[in-house]
């Protein structure tokens, strides 16, 4: 039996950054597909989300690593080179075509695994079903706002889906069809996997779901670096028995490896491949979506920092603001913003600064300025404006006051 590593708290920190990118300083040189490609496959989950306060969530994780690069060459890794897919993984998500295969028993268990409108407008309309697939077949690529339904009036609900939309999304679910791009307004535009996604990867064998839930598991060790049961299992939205024994099972194999983090309370398993850098000298404003932080008891419990999404919470009783991204400074995550890009007068807004306890405010004001005021370059924004809310908010307008 593999013995159990005891690890400082520090060190876990540190080796949970490396696996999702944060040890390697950025390129000097311009970013361009291979870095790219080589990101998504090292994160293997981009998790998509519509708001666009701020950019399009999938767009920032490289943003956060990479520094400034053209977003059209992301774009041309899904929809020109198909390179990365479309799939609910996470969330509605990019991830490596390669994990196709090894998400097929999740499109198989469409019934159990799918939400309602999705599996009731099959149950009770299949000729309705089966005949957008005939019509995306014989016509080509099709988006649901092209359909002639009638939205139901469900105020407040987040998937306000009409017939034809909950009927294409069940298509997608299942596989029988794939996302072939996203339109300007970020509609979904469906199509046919094989005119979509390369051959080898279609006509590859498909795994029986122990062995694909077990290469997923494989694979969020690798994005974490260590990881407890339920970080694993969150990566991909496995069920916990699915990813129980997926994980004994690589532990048996010494795929997995044992450890006690100090302070973290749990077992926990470390990829034995994981970098153990010394000191991590990362930079990084994180979209809320972002994969180092979307799991907020993980994020508390490496970071000790206490991160919830505000969006749907009522203005007035909003802590922090509406669309706040955690600030990443070495290897500790140390304030936070609240941003809007105002697209029409060129300015990225800084509506709320706030630091953590017992942080260098001047330390802190001066490097999220100047990664401020790249992210502002790498948007299209002229300038950067901070308003009054927030304990940092005097200290990071002087030094925005000079731009990066």
């Amino acid at each position: 039996m593999t013995p159990v590593e005891r690890m400082p708290a520090a060190q876990a920190r540190r080796i949970a950054l490396a696996a999702q990118g944060f040890a390697d300083p950025r390129p000097v040189t311009g970013v361009g597909t291979r870095q790219l490609r080589r990101l998504t496959e090292r994160l293997a989950v981009v998790q998509i989300d519509s708001v666009n306060v701020l950019s399009r969530s999938h767009y920032l994780p490289a943003f956060s690593r990479l520094g400034p690069y053209p977003r059209e060459v992301l774009d041309a890794l899904a929809n020109r080179r198909h390179d990365v897919f479309e799939y609910w993984a996470h969330e509605a998500s990019f991830l490596p075509v390669r994990l196709h295969p090894f998400l097929r028993w999740r499109m198989a268990a469409v019934q159990q695994e799918a939400w309602g409108s999705m599996t009731r407008v099959h149950r009770e309309r299949p000729e309705y079903v089966a005949s957008l697939l005939e019509r995306v077949r014989r016509d080509g690529p099709l988006r649901a706002g092209e359909l002639q339904e009638e939205r139901p009036n469900r105020p407040g609900s987040m998937w306000n889906w009409h017939a034809g939309k909950a009927a294409l999304e069940y298509l997608f679910f299942t596989g029988a069809l794939t996302a072939t791009r996203r339109t300007a307004g970020f509609e979904r535009v469906y199509d046919l996997p094989e005119r979509v996604l390369p051959a080898g990867v279609l006509d590859a064998p498909t795994p029986e779901r122990p062995d694909a839930v077990r290469e997923l598991v494989r694979t969020a060790s690798r994005a974490l670096g260590v990881a407890t049961e339920t970080d694993l299992r969150d990566y991909f939205r496995l069920t916990p028995a699915d990813a129980r024994t997926a994980i004994a099972e690589l532990a048996d194999t010494v795929e997995l490896l044992p450890v006690e983090v100090e302070g973290w309370g749990r077992p926990a398993w470390l990829d034995p491949a994981a970098r153990r850098p010394r000191w991590i000298r990362a930079r990084a404003l994180l979209s809320p979506f972002d994969s180092l932080v979307w799991e907020r008891p993980r994020v508390e419990r490496i970071f000790g920092f206490r991160y919830r999404l505000e969006i749907y919470t009522p203005a007035h009783q909003r802590v922090h603001g509406y669309y706040v991204l955690p600030f990443l400074l070495g290897d500790r995550l140390v304030g936070r913003v609240d941003l809007k890009a105002d697209r029409k007068a060129g300015i990225l807004r800084v509506q709320a600064a706030h630091t953590e306890e017992g942080v260098d405010r001047s330390l802190v004001a001066a490097e999220l300025g100047a990664e401020l005021w790249l992210m502002a370059g790498w948007m299209g924004l002229d300038h950067v404006a901070v308003a009054e809310r927030g304990d940092l908010w005097p200290e990071l307008s002087r030094a925005l006051a000079v731009p990066a």
